[in-house]
Parts: structure tokens; sequence; C-alpha cells
């Protein structure tokens, strides 16, 4: 098979799942957790150096990508490509948010630095509240799906890893996953002006 056509089968699989994704197939988003979940993960802990930070980073990724899947375009490359520039710039953007914290809370006001470089306050004060919000909403979740979701999203494991680590059947650490995605999504939802209304 050569490298065009290759790129092409590529693109083909990559749009698939984001149509599904589109649809809220959580078969779909399964799978795209499967596939990419360690570069995700990988990628946000080359930029933040820190693991619990790169958790957060892979979390807000693929929640992103839960809620707007159609921010990704195929016509501008690859599924693998996307997710990993998703996660650099998530990253680099939480490494700038706590430096700009950091110096902030050294100076008691946001450093001039910071401001002569143009970085967004209001930006910062967003990003800021959607990781609150996120956490929140992580509070919310039973004991049962909330372990899946940390083992899962925060620390890396596949669904096959929290299954063993549990000492659950594959099926159920993977509908418990699905289960707590939804309840997150609608926990968001709920807490924000641009998301659809908690039922």
């Amino acid at each position: 098979m050569s490298a065009l056509v290759r790129q092409e089968t590529v693109l083909a699989d990559d749009t698939r799942l984001r149509d599904r994704l589109v649809f809220g197939d959580e078969d779909a988003f399964s799978e795209l957790y499967e596939r990419f979940s360690a570069l995700v993960y990988t990628v946000a802990v080359r930029v933040t150096r820190d693991e619990r930070a790169a958790e957060d980073v892979a979390q807000e990724v693929f929640l992103s990508v839960w809620q707007r899947p159609l921010a990704f375009d195929p016509a501008k490359g690859s599924l693998r490509g996307w997710l990993a520039m998703l996660a650099h710039r998530r990253a680099v953007d939480l490494v700038r948010r706590e430096e700009t914290h950091r110096r902030s809370t050294q100076d008691g006001k946001l450093s001039a630095e910071a401001l002569s470089r143009g970085d967004p306050v209001g930006d910062q004060v967003e990003d800021a509240d959607a990781t609150r919000r996120l956490r929140l909403a992580l509070g919310t979740l039973p004991e049962h799906l909330h372990t899946v979701i940390s083992l899962a999203y925060l620390q890396g494991r596949t669904y096959r890893e929290v299954a063993a680590e549990l000492g659950l059947p594959e099926g159920t650490a993977k509908s418990r996953l699905r289960e707590g995605l939804r309840r997150l999504t609608v926990a968001l939802s709920g807490n924000h002006a641009h998301g659809p209304e908690a039922q």
C-alpha cells in the first residue's frame, strides 16, 4: 500500500470517527480515547513536565472533542496530528497561566511582562473557570464512576487497564466510563451558558 493510499485511508477513518462523535456515539468516544489517550498525555507531560497538569490537559482535550467534534476538520490533516496540536496548545496555555499566576501572586498584580506580551487575561480567567467547573462536575459523580473516570482520564489508563486494576469485567469498566462521561457532559452543560440545557 502506497503512502498516499495509507494517508487517504487514515483521513477516511478519521472522518468517520468524527461523524460518529457528532451524533454522540459513545463507542466512538471510547475508540478515540483508546487510540489517542497515550499520545495526548505524552504531549501534555512533555510541555508541562508535571503529571497532574498533564492529566488536567488530557481531560480538557477529550471533553472538548466530545463537546465540539466538528472543530476537527479532516481536510486540514489527521485526527492524530490535530489532537497532538490541541494537547500542545492546552499544555502551553496551562504553563503560561501558572507562570502568570505565580508572578501575579509574588507581585500582587499581573506582571508587566505578561501584559506587554498581550496575554489575554480574560482567557486565563475563563480557562481557570473551565478547570474549576470540570473539577466540580467530577465531584458530583458517584464514587464508582468517579474512580473509573479518574483512572482513565486523569491517569491515562485504557478501559482494559481500568478493568484489570479494579477487578471489573471489561464491559463493566467501559459502560462506567460511558456513563461517567455522559454525566460529566450533562453537569458541564448545565453549568455552561453555551451548552444544552441539562435534562
